[in-house]
């Protein structure tokens, strides 16, 4: 059974941090790269970060470069997105994404290229 679960969302001050966790488990072929992603009501879904999970290669939106930090466990089947420096503009639910295709600095935000997506974890950043 495929499995993309998030934790460790919830409600932050300005400034502070929050680390979210992704688990992947019982995909059909091994994954390639993993991802998260937030939406915002009524906006589209944006790729907030990606990591290769053949090489290690971490790819950042350019909203998020210097403040987040996606990274994975040895075993390849967590995906941690550390969450530093927050903004009330970083609120929005987090969902995270595996793909079984390779992805790469061109591609990695074009999000039809994920298979697999979890429910989703809501960041709220308010005073």
């Amino acid at each position: 059974q495929v499995q993309v679960a998030e934790s460790g969302g919830g409600l932050a001050n300005p400034g502070a941090s929050l680390r979210l966790s992704c688990a992947v488990s019982g995909l059909p072929l091994p994954h390639k790269a993993i991802g998260w992603v937030r939406q915002v009501p009524g906006k589209e879904r944006e790729g907030v970060a990606c990591i290769s999970t053949t090489d290690g290669s971490t790819y950042y939106s350019d909203s998020v470069k210097g403040r987040f930090t996606i990274s994975m466990d040895n075993a390849k089947n967590t995906v941690v997105l550390q969450m530093d420096n927050l903004e009330p503009e970083d609120t929005a639910v987090y969902y995270c994404a595996a793909s079984l295709g390779s992805l790469y600095s061109t591609n990695w935000y074009r999000l039809h290229l994920y298979d697999y997506w979890g429910q989703g974890t809501q960041v709220t950043v308010s005073p």
